[in-house]
């Protein structure tokens, strides 16, 4: 396990948590994704030399090693069975990310790779597991989920909050949420119903390159949000978006000592809203 520095993963007394990750790799695609980035670059020769992948695809014959994905693409999706050993038992209880660096209900990822993970998850219930995914229509085969597990689906464009909402809708999971990162386009708030089903939402910014959402498009999230009585968690990566419209102020988009700020006190230090749902 590593100290993760993503904002929201967070131990249940605040303090900043962790990820793990006993699989890697994907095949969504996704061309924004930071771990494709971070696995062809310092990690391509060490993820490169385990072999223990998903099977190549039985529909295409490769002449050779030099053409396999599993053999030349290092975020092919990899098992790494040694790393279900890593969760500690603690007296402290963790807030633990697993496969940051896949997807676990991801498209082809074998479900005896899950079923190991969540054998790992069920030993520690002290813990608190995020459970992030691309795929919401494959977390049904997974649920009830254990009381430990808070249960999220990445929704980038208005396409996604409805798919976002039936995964979610059709589960059991002591906490569930959304995840607006990145937030690549408007979301039609009115038209969706995974408000309904969530008890809070994450939103945050494409970055590398940067790739900040509009001004509208955050807020109409976040007034949704506020309407349903759902905390909001603003990553950080959006700061520079909103310092840049901070002669506009958008009150409800800060936080500070449990107050919100106001225009008529342009020097207050504005931290951004990170909300964590309570139990």
């Amino acid at each position: 396990m590593n100290r993760t520095k993503i904002e929201w993963v967070k131990n249940p007394d605040g303090t900043q948590g962790y990820t793990w990750n006993p699989i890697t790799g994907c095949l969504n695609g996704c061309e924004y994704c930071y771990a494709r980035k971070l696995a062809n670059g310092r990690l391509r020769e060490r993820y490169l030399a385990n072999r223990n992948t998903i099977p190549s695809d039985p529909l295409k014959n490769f002449a050779s090693k030099e053409f396999d994905p599993k053999y030349i693409d290092p975020f092919y999706p990899r098992f790494w069975p040694e790393r279900l050993l890593d969760i500690p038992f603690t007296e402290k209880p963790l807030g633990i990310f697993p496969c940051d660096m896949s997807d676990l209900f991801g498209i082809g990822i074998p479900e005896f790779w899950t079923e190991k993970v969540f054998v790992t998850i069920n030993m520690y219930p002290e813990h608190r597991f995020y459970l992030l995914t691309k795929q919401p229509q494959n977390l049904i085969k997974w649920s009830p989920f254990p009381d430990t597990c808070w249960v999220g689906v990445t929704v980038c464009a208005d396409g996604d909050a409805t798919n976002a909402y039936y995964g979610l809708s059709h589960i059991e999971a002591v906490k569930r949420f959304a995840s607006f990162e990145p937030l690549l386009g408007a979301i039609t708030m009115k038209s969706h119903r995974l408000l309904d089903v969530v008890d809070g939402v994450i939103i945050g910014a494409q970055t590398k390159p940067y790739k900040p959402p509009k001004i509208e498009w955050l807020q109409e999230i976040v007034e949704a949000a506020d309407k349903a009585g759902i905390p909001v968690f603003l990553k950080d990566n959006l700061r520079p978006l909103l310092e840049q419209k901070i002669m506009t102020f958008e009150h409800n988009l800060y936080w500070r000592d449990g107050y919100y700020t106001s225009p008529e006190h342009p020097n207050i230090d504005l931290n951004l809203r990170q909300e964590m749902p309570k139990l």
